[in-house]
């Protein structure tokens, strides 16, 4: 339990935190990372280099500073880092080395004239009650996935079953269980974690659940959609080297980011391969009988995911309305319902004229800044509108 004169040292770092927490949270990575090597595959390299775990981090932290004394009203932050770590299974024995490099961090940075014994012990405090908050959830989580039908703890060999190619970047893996049990079930828009061997190096990452865990009368199993990345290490793995009957060890589903029943018109609206927990989403909500509105950007036609499957689920179910807009057209290319990006001028068009709609949106970070601005500016409840970050849990600014 923090003392008030330590509550009241945290709060004021608050403002150093604003100015520069970037180049703390950017200077502590590089610490852990060179000091503690069996945490690396916990983190994603390319969110290092281009920064956005930092962010992420430096967010992180100044929100549980400015509400060290009222944690409740740090909203849905916390569940987000809880799933994020549940599903690359970061472990108690993790938190110690986090916690070392963060005070000293604090301390080369800030200075010792600022970073004063009586702030890192103010500090070491805090950290050891976000520990311990943190660690109660995930040991929560872990047990009840453990312990749910068809659950496991820890890493699982699952066997690719199939490996279908969506578009021309993104490509769809099935996974069915080695051991032939049966699988935990998950939650439209959930995501699950992946463990591999890349270049003699463990790596993990997260990746949407794009289906539902039986459709169509095919046997219980998994499905991920993996847009390949130029730079992705992971993502080029999986396109190039694994195949039909490669083994591949999943962590069990993960996310706070999930459907939530409703008789209200759903609006899903997806950028490039933010496409992929919308189509776990749509699947679950037609046999309710909701009007579903399903909107998709991509660059064109060619980088499209699911075209086919949507249209032909929109031929079958008169409440689902689909709507396509490319940024380019190229020539040869099926045209889409209109041309550009998507703003508040299209989506006037599209949506429901009674704006009381649920609404999830996932894409690129610019995407999901422009789609929150049109949504609040057509008067869709903010309640109401919902979205995912692809990578470190973060804040649309």
């Amino acid at each position: 339990m923090l003392t008030e004169a330590q509550l009241a040292i945290v709060k004021s770092t608050v403002p150093l935190l604003e100015s520069g927490g970037e180049a703390l949270t950017t200077h502590f990575y590089q610490m852990l990372m060179r000091d503690y090597p069996q945490v690396r595959p916990l983190f994603n390299r390319t969110h290092q280099v281009s920064g956005d775990q930092p962010r992420a981090l430096a967010n992180g932290v100044l929100m549980y500073a400015r509400h060290i004394d009222r944690l409740e009203e740090l909203g849905p932050l916390a569940a987000q880092i809880i799933n994020k770590h549940v599903a690359v299974q970061v472990m108690p024995e993790h938190y110690p080395m986090v916690g070392d490099c963060l005070l000293r961090a604090i301390r080369e940075v800030l200075g010792a004239d600022i970073a004063t014994d009586a702030v890192i012990d103010a500090w070491g405090a805090a950290y050891g009650q976000l520990a311990d908050i943190l660690i109660g959830a995930e040991r929560q989580q872990y047990d009840s996935k453990a312990e749910a039908p068809g659950g496991w703890r820890g890493g699982r060999h699952f066997v690719v079953s199939r490996k279908v190619a969506e578009s021309e970047e993104i490509t769809s893996f099935y996974f069915v269980p080695q051991d032939g049990g049966s699988l935990l079930d998950f939650e439209p828009g959930q995501y699950i974690g992946l463990r591999m061997m890349v270049d003699g190096e463990e790596q993990r990452r997260q990746y949407s659940l794009s289906a539902p865990l039986r459709q169509n009368g095919q046997p219980a199993q998994y499905r991920i959609s993996v847009k390949r990345e130029a730079n992705g290490k992971v993502s080029r793995h999986l396109h190039d080297q694994i195949h039909v009957g490669s083994v591949v060890e999943l962590f069990p589903p993960s996310g706070e980011f999930t459907l939530t029943a409703s008789a209200r018109p759903l609006v899903l609206i997806s950028g490039g391969v933010g496409i992929t927990p919308m189509m776990s989403m749509l699947v679950a909500a037609l046999p309710s009988g909701r009007p579903v509105h399903f909107i998709h950007a991509a660059r064109h036609a060619g980088v499209h995911a699911f075209r086919g499957a949507l249209e032909e689920l929109a031929a079958r179910h008169t409440q689902l309305q689909v709507r396509f807009c490319y940024e380019n057209q190229r020539a040869g290319d099926v045209a889409p319902h209109a041309h550009g990006f998507i703003d508040a001028a299209l989506l006037q068009q599209w949506l429901p004229a009674d704006r009381d709609v649920d609404a999830y949106f996932v894409g690129p970070k610019p995407f999901m800044k422009a789609i929150r601005q049109a949504l609040e500016e057509l008067g869709v409840p903010a309640a109401q509108a919902r979205y995912e970050f692809f990578g470190p849990a973060a804040a649309l600014q």
